[in-house]
């Protein structure tokens, strides 16, 4: 049985540099379409830039949940199709949002170089946003192609961002993603660098070799693994399903799941309150103009794509202070 709330499990291999998490998330990533799908200008994405986009939340709680930062990692898909950028943001408490910019059609049946790479230019960034930067500060940035030294297109968001990870990284590994209209979800297992390697303390003492080579078999062995998940095996089947399948002639050492307030939830910086704040720095008239034209003011957020209303009586709210209120008066009639 599927667990509706949306979570994350880590899990280490006992006695072995390799360690792996699964995410999955349904509550999170249903809000994530529901706003989307209730703004009146946009409509709901079409089926494969959704697919993109729950696959780009997936790995980015993954990558997320790996790294000790406090902050934004923030995955940006440039685009020269007709998806011209697609963007997951997870902060380091797992809160996360995504959108899309569409121009024209997406065939149902397109793919990622279709989508973004149509002309050869796409590219992926991955951004490291501290929360508190200090002065002076950037933010730490890695990109890459949305294709393989050899100018071979890569099919899929994992093949991109497994390329990405050997490459910026210097960590092999395998990365299953998927997502649908009900879940997005992801499995991510990687080879963890041995005490010591690429470093002038490296293990060279004796059976230094014999040790690398058996962790990179367990490695390897692991890896397979891994890759054999399928995507659907990966939507339906539960975590625990999915770890028994896979690994149980290994010994691991699986950790509580993440879920609730510590797991993954959706989470925009936009609200009803920072609507009125900002209708209140346009100004009475600029905002009873706008009523006077449509009756109803109608502000949406460009990430998430949640749109507020205002009618007249709470245009008048905003503008009408304690100050303004007739003496003795406690509420705004």
């Amino acid at each position: 049985m599927w667990n509706w709330m949306s979570e994350l499990h880590k899990f280490l291999f006992d006695g072995m540099p390799v360690r792996g998490s699964i995410v999955r998330l349904t509550d999170a990533w249903a809000e994530v379409q529901r706003r989307r799908a209730s703004n009146s200008e946009t409509g709901a994405y079409a089926p494969p830039v959704r697919e993109l986009l729950g696959e780009m939340l997936a790995a980015g709680v993954l990558m997320q949940s790996n790294i000790k930062f406090n902050g934004a990692l923030v995955m940006q898909v440039h685009g020269d199709g007709p998806v011209k950028l697609a963007v997951a943001e997870v902060q380091s408490d797992l809160g996360l949002r995504a959108t899309a910019s569409v121009q024209g059609e997406v065939p149902a049946q397109a793919r990622l170089p279709e989508m973004v790479n149509a002309g050869g230019a796409g590219r992926c960034a991955i951004t490291l946003d501290p929360k508190e930067r200090q002065p002076g500060q950037q933010p730490y940035q890695g990109v890459v192609p949305l294709q393989g030294a050899a100018g071979d297109k890569f099919q899929s968001l994992s093949q991109a961002l497994t390329f990405y990870m050997l490459q910026s990284e210097q960590l092999d590994t395998i990365l299953v993603l998927g997502a649908n209209d009900q879940v997005a979800a992801g499995l991510m297992v990687q080879r963890m660098p041995l005490q010591g390697e690429a470093n002038l303390a490296g293990a060279a003492g004796p059976g230094a070799g014999a040790d690398q080579n058996g962790h990179n078999e367990d490695y390897n062995r692991i890896a397979h693994l891994a890759a054999s998940l399928t995507r659907e095996e990966l939507l339906t089947l539960d975590v625990d399903t999915i770890l028994r399948r896979l690994f149980w002639e290994e010994k691991l050492l699986h950790f509580a799941p993440q879920q609730g307030a510590a797991g993954p939830r959706f989470a925009c910086t936009c609200s009803r309150e920072r609507v009125r704040n900002m209708l209140r720095s346009l100004g009475a008239e600029e905002v009873e103009s706008i009523l006077a034209e449509r009756e109803t003011v109608e502000v949406g957020c460009e990430f998430c794509g949640q749109q507020y209303h205002f009618d007249a009586v709470d245009a008048a709210q905003i503008f009408t202070g304690p100050a303004e209120l007739a003496p003795g008066a406690k509420t705004v009639q």
